[in-house]
């Protein structure tokens, strides 16, 4: 026991301070990818309720190729194949070689995979408003700008929210993906404690805690988003008791 508590102390010779480091590094990544994909969501939900069939074929091929392709290698593609782009373009107006932010890497990898399923989830929650809300809004000469932040997105938010955590979720553990192209996040931080030290098994359990300390705290933080947007509404004391 004595070992273990040695190991996992905050200073040297523990590594308990790297593997809080990975976890603000994973934090830090999910919530940037979260938001980003939240943004891409919403606008590929609104695009796919109500653009033109161009624009709706699109967005159909890129929550399509993005949710049918594992994660993984849409991680390695799009941050190879970005920051390949992302140079090429600054040396064809005279820059030279461009050096990307591990987390801005990581954010813009993940939200464009948090983007697709966050379209879906949307454009549901979206068609789940009861129509009436969206005709009186209309009645009332509402722009379409106002109405979207009048009444889409407040009646849409308690449809949204289950899918919404879970995809939270699923963003605090596709950051341990990131290990394969060198992020110092969790999984990378856990990996190197572990050959360094051979003590595979009490790093691996000591991440697997703190990944489950994330996930029990945040489904505590979503219910009370939930109840939020559900007062209210038909059943929100049935539903809270």
């Amino acid at each position: 026991m004595e070992q273990v508590i040695e190991l996992l102390s905050l200073s040297p010779p523990g590594w308990g301070g790297n593997l809080l480091r990975g976890l603000l590094h994973s934090l830090e990544i999910a919530l940037g990818a979260f938001g980003f994909g939240l943004l891409i969501g919403l606008g590929g939900a609104i695009g796919k309720l109500y653009g033109g069939p161009i624009l709706r074929d699109i967005l159909a091929v890129y929550t399509t190729v993005v949710r049918a392709v594992p994660e993984l290698v849409l991680i390695l593609i799009l941050y190879y194949v970005g920051t390949d782009l992302i140079n090429k373009a600054a040396g064809a107006m005279g820059y030279g070689r461009v050096e990307i932010s591990g987390v801005a890497a990581g954010i813009w990898v993940l939200g464009v995979v948090q983007g697709a399923y966050a379209t879906e989830i949307l454009r549901g929650a979206i068609k789940a408003i009861p129509i009436g809300q969206i005709e009186a809004a209309r009645a009332f000469g509402m722009p379409p700008l106002k109405m979207l932040r009048r009444v889409t997105i407040p009646a849409m938010m308690s449809f949204a929210i289950p899918g919404l955590a879970n995809l939270w979720l699923i963003a605090t553990k596709d950051t341990a993906l990131l290990a394969v192209v060198g992020f110092n996040e969790l999984t990378l931080e856990t990996r190197q404690a572990a050959a360094s030290t051979r003590a595979y098994f009490t790093f691996f359990l000591a991440a697997g805690a703190l990944y489950l300390m994330v996930t029990l705290v945040s489904g505590r933080v979503f219910a009370r988003i939930e109840k939020w947007a559900r007062k209210g509404q038909p059943g929100h004391r049935r539903a809270g008791a």
